[in-house]
């Protein structure tokens, strides 16, 4: 009687986790669904982009230093119904890229007190005319240099949008794996609290008809006790990781909050490195934003020493302009014209050559952070590949061991169910296969995160 009692007690055991186990009500958020509406709605993806936009804007300033110009300069005196003078000098500049400016003008001058050194034609004296500096600002001066840095950061913006992109969908991986490890642990530790829940309930009643000792009681009621202050902290740990989560969750830059109904991925191992594309067996460090980054720089940089050497030359401007009637444009004369020359030298160029030596030490510390950064990414791809391969092994492992203890703890409770165990042995062995349980979900969180690691280092989102 006693040995059907504790077998009719495993059949209902066994039959309400199974019951419990196939509760469905819950509904799968993989890991690509919820990295799409990160990459869709993430307010620090979209400021990414406004980078880009501010790039562009910047571009386009610089692009105006170069815009065709027109002056007008009017000036007129009338006193006590006598005009004075009215003088009326207009332009026409066109920058080109050399520094080299080509201007068309037309001055127009007339009154009783008129300076005698603008009087023109009546119709007006036309000059068209072009400035040359010769030795500073010729090959490279301000506007150049502002335009091809201009250019450059667009691109820089680019690759710094892509590591930030990356960034925020690490972060957002990290958060999901986090949240599947504390799931996954919430759902161990509710199975053992319902099973030794069942069995204390199962003792009370043998106890209750004399099959069993007082004594048992205590320590089924233990183990209840602690699997329940077990669960009790996995409900604080998962609570916290869907928080953490929801705060990647945006829609029309409205915050979300994850939902009870949904769960992490089942075979999150088998999507993994599809999803976030690891799988690549070789990754150009060559064309690494962060690389590409740091060339962009150095080539900002060459701009600003190149412009930096430029101004230890002297200046020397010429101006040449051809003069004619404005009513007889048509047929100019070439000994009319209008001759400038401007020459400056400082002295001991001692803010020139603290430009430029500071322009060169730069450039210098740009490059060898290159140099090391290049270094550091071959390391680093090395260092999380080799990761990777051990941690599966280790997985692996740790999956044996899972299920021998379970295997373990199957053989001790058909035992006890025959009378030949106790349950402290029953306890033991469930102690051990949660243990080894929690080391798989642990070990399986280390990889799932190694696999983001990769994927951030990879740097192509």
């Amino acid at each position: 009687m006693k040995f059907i009692k504790h077998i009719l007690y495993f059949i209902l055991f066994f039959f309400v986790s199974y019951c419990w186990s196939q509760e469905s009500n819950n509904k799968e958020f993989t890991l690509q669904e919820f990295l799409a509406i990160v990459k869709k709605h993430h307010p620090l993806i979209k400021s990414a982009n406004l980078e880009i936009n501010t790039a562009e804007a910047k571009l386009l300033v610089a692009r105006g230093a170069f815009d065709p110009k027109i002056e007008v300069d009017f000036d007129k005196k009338v006193f006590k119904e006598k005009e004075y003078f009215s003088l009326l000098n207009s332009s026409f500049k066109i920058p080109t890229w050399y520094g080299i400016e080509l201007k068309a003008a037309l001055e127009k001058n007339e009154g009783y007190y008129i300076n005698p050194q603008n009087l023109v034609p009546e119709q007006g004296l036309a000059a068209v005319g072009i400035n040359i500096p010769v030795l500073q600002g010729l090959l490279i001066n301000q506007r150049m240099a502002d335009l091809r840095k201009a250019k450059i950061q667009v691109k820089l913006s680019q690759n710094e949008q892509k590591l930030e992109a990356v960034n925020v969908l690490y972060n957002a991986t990290v958060a999901y794996c986090n949240w599947k490890k504390n799931y996954d642990e919430n759902v161990l530790y509710t199975k053992y609290y319902s099973n030794a829940l069942l069995r204390y309930n199962a003792i009370k009643k043998l106890i209750e008809q004399g099959d069993k000792a007082a004594i048992d009681s205590i320590e089924a009621e233990i183990s209840v006790e602690n699997r329940k202050l077990n669960l009790e902290d996995s409900n604080l740990k998962l609570t916290k990781a869907k928080l953490e989560l929801s705060n990647f969750l945006w829609i029309d830059n409205i915050p979300l909050e994850l939902q009870d109904q949904f769960i992490p991925e089942n075979k999150l191992n088998s999507t993994i490195e599809s999803v976030l594309e690891t799988q690549k067996n070789e990754i150009s460090v060559e064309n690494h934003p962060k690389i590409l980054a740091i060339n962009q720089k150095i080539d900002m940089l060459s701009i600003d020493k190149k412009l930096a050497q430029n101004q230890l030359l002297p200046k020397l401007n010429i101006g040449y302009s051809l003069l004619n009637d404005y009513g007889n444009f048509g047929n100019p004369n070439y000994k009319d014209y209008k001759l400038g020359l401007n020459v400056a030298v400082p002295l001991f160029l001692r803010k020139e050559r603290g430009y430029a030596k500071l322009a060169e030490i730069k450039w210098n510390e740009q490059k060898l952070n290159f140099d090391i950064e290049k270094l550091q990414l071959e390391n680093k791809f090395k260092s999380q590949k080799a990761e990777i391969i051990s941690l599966k092994t280790q997985n692996t492992i740790a999956q044996n061991l899972m299920k021998s203890n379970e295997t373990l703890l199957q053989a001790e409770e058909r035992l006890f169910a025959a009378g030949e165990s106790s349950l402290f042995l029953i306890n033991t062995r469930e102690n051990n296969t949660i243990s080894a349980s929690i080391n798989k979900i642990n070990l399986e969180n280390r990889m799932f995160i190694s696999f983001a690691e990769l994927y951030k280092l990879n740097a192509q989102p």
